[in-house]
């Protein structure tokens, strides 16, 4: 076997048979096998397709190309959320907390932000002194102890992704949804969890730009969880605008606290109440998600969900007096208003636009070695569906730059007034 033959192989629109791929992911992560044969492989694979039974295999190998945590001296479920990225997305660490108040054990590594879309790590570290980087065993013993953690990604975790993942970024293969599905579930199943909820997002501000895509990439995954006898289920929900009010990153931490303290916006409160049931009943903590979403309201009135962050923040080395007094946090020399510039109600609000609009603001990173402005973003006063009058502020630009006129030109476009009212209906389905 050779990897000419794979190539051909797949090139010609056969199905590739685990030896195959094996040989493939095991070579390749040895430097046997080039960069230039691993790319001609990729390009086959995103132009003739892999079928569920390939994609599974393909994730399989990537899993154990390298470590694979095991959690198995914590007790009971182990759970982990992953979303494919969006725009205000701030979900992870509030509902970790929201969960974790009712016995649920998250144990979860995250990535950084790049691009338009967010990263939890870097809302993390707007937090100051907060530990992303925990050894395996502080991990472990954090989630036995207070059932949550959220850490950085195990550089010795899943290496051959990391090299396939650098490859498709250089070479148009990104967006094959058998390789962005294995690349996803290879890292999640080596992170050693049980269950997996997974939020495929769609719209203006998602990788996957229509349901149907979005759906597609999400049974897909869920299909290789069935395959390796993991227990994952997919939401496949809306990102047309950003989620909630807050983009940037301790703007979003001081939204998060809001929402844990049950002040936050209804969009967002809303999503961490249905994902955290899903969660709470694929952790066998409830039979059924009704019950856990009257749970989950209960404990962001009675406190027990943010006392639960204020726990997290702190086994981490997080100062929680910035969690007890948000005011603390530093704020952008600039506060930019931006104006309706008609009477009307908001018809659309572009998450894409607003979202580059807050990385070119300082709240994001272009290329990974970007540093970001922790104060800087966006926060919304208005959106989709709400009536505005000329003059009104539709949001407020965060930054520590002066040169944003063309940055205030694109925010004011990326909100479409008219003259009637517009009902966002946010599709929210599951796939199990």
């Amino acid at each position: 076997m050779d990897i000419i033959e794979i190539i051909e192989k797949k090139r010609d629109g056969h199905t590739l048979t685990k030896e195959d791929i094996h040989f493939f992911i095991t070579k390749y992560v040895s430097g046997e096998i080039k960069d230039y044969q691993a790319s001609a492989l990729l390009m086959a694979i995103y132009i003739r397709g892999m079928n569920d039974e390939e994609t599974s295999i393909l994730t399989e190998e990537m899993r154990v190309s390298g470590d694979v945590l095991d959690l198995s001296d914590i007790p009971g479920v182990k759970v982990d959320k992953h979303s494919t990225g969006g725009v205000g997305d701030k979900v992870s660490l509030i509902l970790g907390p929201m969960i974790a108040s009712l016995g649920a054990h998250l144990a979860k590594m995250s990535g950084r932000g790049l691009g338009h879309t967010g990263g939890t790590l870097d809302k993390l570290e707007s937090i100051p002194h907060m530990r992303i980087n925990l050894t395996e065993e502080e991990f472990k013993a954090q989630v036995k102890k207070i059932g949550i953690a959220i850490i950085g990604q195990n550089e010795k975790l899943d290496p051959a992704d990391k090299k396939l993942y650098a490859l498709r970024d250089v070479t148009g293969t990104v967006s094959s949804i058998p390789l962005i599905a294995s690349s996803i579930m290879s890292k999640k199943l080596a992170s050693g969890t049980d269950a997996i909820l997974l939020d495929v997002k769609y719209g203006s501000g998602a990788f996957m730009k229509t349901i149907e895509d979005a759906k597609k990439l999400a049974t897909t995954m869920v299909n290789i969880g069935k395959r390796l006898n993991k227990d994952v289920k997919a939401e496949v929900t809306d990102m047309s605008e950003p989620l909630g009010m807050a983009i940037g990153n301790n703007l979003e931490i001081k939204e998060v606290i809001k929402t844990l303290q049950n002040n936050g916006p209804k969009d967002l409160t809303d999503l961490c109440v249905d994902s955290g049931a899903i969660l709470l009943k694929q952790a066998k903590i409830f039979d059924n998600e009704e019950e856990a979403k009257v749970h989950l309201r209960e404990n962001l009135k009675n406190g027990k969900a943010f006392n639960k962050f204020l726990e997290f923040v702190e086994a981490q080395g997080g100062d929680i007096s910035y969690i007890l007094h948000p005011e603390k946090f530093e704020v952008s020399k600039y506060l930019i208003p931006i104006y309706a510039n008609k009477d009307g109600y908001i018809s659309k609000l572009d998450a894409l636009t607003i979202g580059i609009s807050s990385m070119r603001l300082g709240g994001g990173r272009e290329t990974l070695d970007d540093v970001i402005d922790m104060s800087a973003g966006i926060v919304l006063n208005k959106k989709v569906g709400d009536k505005v009058s000329k003059g009104e502020i539709l949001c407020t630009l965060h930054t520590n730059k002066t040169d944003v006129e063309e940055i205030k030109e694109n925010v004011l476009n990326a909100f479409e007034i008219s003259d009637e009212k517009i009902i966002l209906k946010n599709q929210h389905i599951l796939i199990s």
